[in-house]
């Protein structure tokens, strides 16, 4: 099962990868690098949390550490860098930043099988959002606080996780219904847990979290919807 599990995240890397050079092919060179970069570093990621569950939960269990660790710091060093101001809003968002990151902790703590269906759920509706967005996304759904997400995104990465958490029905033992809700509080969930991620750095006037991971802009940039999505 898990093989033919694996086969089918291959199958949408390429189907990725494909989106990505039909996003990428008249871009510049220097914009289209970074995007391919991104690219790249996010399938050894995924490829890095799906064999650390399968092989040992326990070893998913220290990555969320790291996730949760780090992402404290990142929170802290954009709050120093702006100055030390919205010491509200930075209390608030760290009382929910611990509360998600209680949530994940708790999330690492079930059976691998139900882990891996969240995860490959939201990772999933995190990529295919991103591709059909770009592809074909025109309305902003909100330009202020994360400029690049559209409707037309949203929708299609949703349809994409719906149907995916079908494929994936060997790892959930519930009834096709109750799949299909927690699919949809996972997706509800890792979208919400994005747009809070992206209005943070807003406030802070912040482009990136950090430079931690090449491509992307943090770890709590990379991670948000797993923070939320799993601790939803």
């Amino acid at each position: 099962m898990i093989k033919l599990i694996y086969i089918i995240i291959l199958s949408y890397f390429l189907a990725g990868g494909i989106g990505f050079y039909l996003i990428n092919r008249h871009k510049p060179l220097q914009v289209a690098r970074k995007s391919y970069t991104k690219f790249g570093v996010y399938f050894i990621i995924i490829n890095l949390l799906f064999f650390s569950i399968v092989i040992n939960p326990l070893f998913f269990k220290y990555i969320t550490f790291v996730i949760i660790g780090g992402g404290m710091m990142e929170l802290f060093s954009l709050h120093q860098s702006a100055g030390y101001k919205n010491k509200g809003i930075f209390l608030i968002s760290l009382l929910i930043f611990t509360a998600l990151s209680y949530g994940l902790f708790n999330f690492s703590l079930l059976n691998k099988e139900l882990i891996l269906f969240s995860f490959l759920t939201l990772s999933i509706f995190d990529s295919f959002s991103q591709i059909t967005g770009q592809l074909w996304g025109r309305q902003k759904i909100v330009p202020k606080i994360s400029p690049h997400k559209t409707w037309e995104g949203l929708i299609g990465g949703t349809l994409v996780a719906l149907f995916s958490a079908i494929l994936l029905n060997k790892l959930f033992s519930g009834p096709l219904t109750e799949l299909l809700i927690i699919a949809t509080g996972i997706i509800v969930f890792a979208f919400a847990g994005d747009l809070a991620a992206s209005w943070y750095k807003r406030i802070f006037h912040a482009k990136d979290y950090s430079n931690l991971i090449p491509g992307h802009g943090g770890l709590l940039d990379r991670f948000d919807s797993l923070l939320a999505g799993g601790a939803g």
